[in-house]
């Protein structure tokens, strides 16, 4: 089967952890507050704030994540307890949890883009970089994120993510080593878990 086209950017998907450890699907349910006015989509990087609750982390040249967001579940007042693959902003419940890949040594699968959600390409020269990334509204038909990976790669250690590799599949035509999906990591101290800073 052919591998599909990368149409546009679909946030972080975790694929494993660093040294080819396996991700297992473990996530860490961390709440969010009732009527939280932002949405979060499958795939966006998340943080928390100042009272420990989840929330979207909107930064692009500096973050502070402390995961990526896969879903949340909460009590419905018509449907009773529910699992989405989305958080609709403002939802009212005082179960609500995240569900967030919170493993600092997490690999992640991410789509390259220009600006907003024009898929652009890297080359093996990225490799080891840091990179930028690209806020862009989710969609609530597919709960899925639309944060991608900025092309233009840099050193600066306060960037958020690091160039750790490429999909093959999505080499371009005529362009051998040219990518349109990377494999990224947290810069060391970006996450949560690993800045020595305590917050």
């Amino acid at each position: 089967m052919a591998y599909p086209t990368v149409n546009g950017p679909y946030g972080l998907i975790p694929i494993n952890l660093i040294g080819g450890q396996v991700f297992a699907g473990a996530t860490r349910q961390i709440p969010i507050g009732s009527s939280n006015d932002t949405a979060i989509f499958f795939g966006d990087v998340v943080k928390l704030d100042s009272d420990g609750l989840l929330q979207k982390d909107t930064g692009t040249s500096a973050a502070t994540p402390v995961g990526v967001f896969l879903g949340c579940s909460y009590t419905d007042p018509t449907f009773g307890k529910v699992f989405r693959q989305y958080y609709p902003a403002s939802t009212v419940a005082s179960d609500t949890v995240g569900y967030v890949c919170d493993d600092p040594d997490a690999l992640f699968k991410a789509a390259v883009v220009s600006t907003g959600t024009t898929i652009s390409y890297m080359g093996r020269t990225d490799a080891n970089r840091n990179a930028t990334l690209v806020q862009n509204n989710g969609s609530t038909i597919t709960g899925n994120s639309a944060v991608g990976i900025q092309s233009t790669t840099g050193t600066a250690t306060t960037l958020p993510v690091r160039i750790i590799d490429f999909v093959p599949e999505t080499t371009i035509a005529g362009e051998p080593g040219s990518y349109t999906e990377v494999v990224v990591k947290w810069v060391a101290g970006v996450h949560r878990y690993t800045n020595p800073t305590g917050v």
